[in-house]
C-alpha cells in the first residue's frame, strides 16, 4: 500500500521537465526519497594546457568550456561532496546512481561516493569502439571512460535486470566492459552554426543499456548533468520518468527540442525478461484440479525414469513418494532436481516438459492482472 508521505513526493516531483538552474540547489529544492536512479554525467576537470590540434594543424574541438573549470582539486572536490551529498538524499532507500568520469576526475568521484555512504556495486568500463586519437602521440589512446554504479546503502534492495541484460547480449551473462560507439553521425547533435551542440553529448545505446539495467517502466530518473538530454530521451522511449538539472541555457533549448520529438515505445516493447523467481508461483497441484494432468498418469523422464500423479500433486514411483522435486532427485541420486524441466507427458504421440502447462497457467495469470 502506498503511503501518503510517498504520494506527496510524487505529485511535488517536476516529472518530465528540466529545471533550470545550480544542480545542488535544485536538488535541495526537491523532495527527499523521491528518486529511483540518477544518472550523473559531472565535469570531468580535464585540466588542459593550451589548444590541442591534430598533425595537420587543424584545431581539435576540445572540452574548454567555463563548466568544466576548476581552480583546485580541492574545489573540484567540494563541488563533487556536495552534489554527491544532494543526491544522496533524493534517491528513495533502494536506489541507486551511476557516475561517468575518465582518469582525469573518476577516482576522486568514486572515493567521494564511499566517504558519502553510497555502497559500491560495479565499475563499467566504457570501451569506445570508435576513440579520438590521441593526436600529440606522447600517451595511449584513451579509449575508455568508467562508470561506478553504486546503491544508497549495503542492504539497498536495487534494480538489476540481470535477466533483461543477459538477453540484450545473446543469452551470456553481460560483463562490465561495454564496448560502444562514441556519439557520432546524425545522433550528433549540431547547433546553427553546424558545430557540436555539446562537447561530451553521451551515446543514446550507453543511456539504454544502463536504464535497462537498473530501472523498470515508471521509475523516475534524475540527471542533474542534464546538457542535450541524452537521458531524458532514453528515459522517455523506454517508459521512464526523469527529471534534468541544467544551468547552461544553450543546452536546455537543444535537449528540450530533442525530447519533444521522442516517442515513447508501446507497453508490450517496454517489457523486459524478468528473473524465473520473480514470475508467479504455480503449484504442481493445481495442474492436477484443473484436470491439465489426470490422476494415476504416467510421467517421465529424459533418462528413462517414470512415476505416476497423485490426486494430491504428489508423484509415486516403485519406492519412493513425494512432490515432483523430491522424486526426481531421488530417481536420479541427485541432491536436487528441478521437477518442472525434468517431468515431461505424452499427449498426441508427442512427449512435453510438464513446465509448458505451467506457463499456460502464468500466461492466463497475467492476462487477468
Amino acid at each position: 500500500m502506498t503511503k501518503m508521505t510517498d504520494l506527496k513526493s510524487a505529485q511535488a516531483l517536476p516529472l518530465n521537465t528540466i529545471l533550470e538552474g545550480d544542480c545542488i540547489a535544485e536538488m535541495e529544492a526537491l523532495p527527499e526519497a523521491s528518486v529511483d536512479l540518477i544518472f550523473a554525467d559531472p565535469p570531468y576537470n580535464l585540466q588542459l594546457k593550451g589548444a590541442l590540434h591534430r598533425p595537420d594543424n587543424s584545431l581539435v574541438d576540445a572540452v574548454d568550456n567555463d563548466w568544466d573549470q576548476f581552480q583546485s582539486f580541492q574545489a573540484y572536490d567540494t563541488f563533487t561532496r556536495a552534489w554527491l551529498k544532494a543526491a544522496r538524499r533524493l534517491l528513495k532507500p533502494n536506489g541507486a546512481i551511476w557516475v561517468i568520469g575518465s582518469y582525469h576526475n573518476i577516482f576522486r568521484v568514486g572515493a567521494a561516493l564511499q566517504d558519502e555512504g553510497f555502497w559500491m556495486l560495479n565499475d563499467v568500463v566504457w570501451r569506445k569502439s570508435n576513440p579520438m586519437p590521441n593526436f600529440r602521440g606522447k600517451r595511449f589512446t584513451n579509449a575508455h571512460e568508467t562508470m561506478i554504479w553504486a546503491s544508497k546503502s549495503d542492504a539497498a534492495k536495487y534494480t538489476f535486470n540481470y535477466e533483461a541484460l543477459k538477453a540484450l547480449n545473446e543469452g551470456i551473462q553481460m560483463r562490465s566492459d561495454w564496448v560502444l560507439p562514441i556519439c557520432n553521425g546524425g545522433e550528433r547533435l549540431k547547433g546553427a552554426d553546424g558545430q557540436k551542440a555539446h562537447p561530451t553529448q553521451k551515446p543514446e545505446a550507453l543511456l539504454h543499456r544502463v536504464l535497462v539495467a537498473s530501472t523498470n517502466p515508471g521509475d523516475v530518473v534524475l540527471d542533474p548533468f542534464f546538457g542535450t538530454g541524452t537521458t531524458g530521451a532514453v528515459a522517455k522511449m523506454l517508459g521512464r520518468d526523469w527529471i534534468g538539472i541544467e544551468r547552461e541555457a544553450d543546452y536546455r533549448a537543444v535537449a528540450a527540442e530533442r525530447i519533444a520529438k521522442v516517442r515513447k515505445f508501446d507497453k508490450a516493447a517496454l517489457e523486459t525478461m524478468k528473473p524465473k523467481r520473480a514470475e508467479p508461483r504455480v503449484p504442481f497441484g493445481q495442474l492436477v484440479e484443473r484436470g491439465m494432468l489426470r490422476p494415476g498418469e504416467t510421467l517421465t523422464s529424459p533418462s528413462g525414469k517414470s512415476a505416476k500423479v497423485r490426486a494430491d500433486g504428489t508423484l509415486v514411483g516403485l519406492d519412493v513418494k513425494g512432490s515432483i522435486h523430491q522424486v526426481g532427485a531421488h530417481l536420479e541420486g541427485a541432491p536436487s532436481c528441478n521437477g518442472w524441466t525434468y517431468w515431461h507427458f505424452k499427449r498426441d504421440g508427442k512427449i512435453v516438459p510438464i513446465d509448458v502447462l505451467r506457463q499456460q497457467i502464468r500466461a492466463e495469470m497475467a492476462e487477468s492482472g
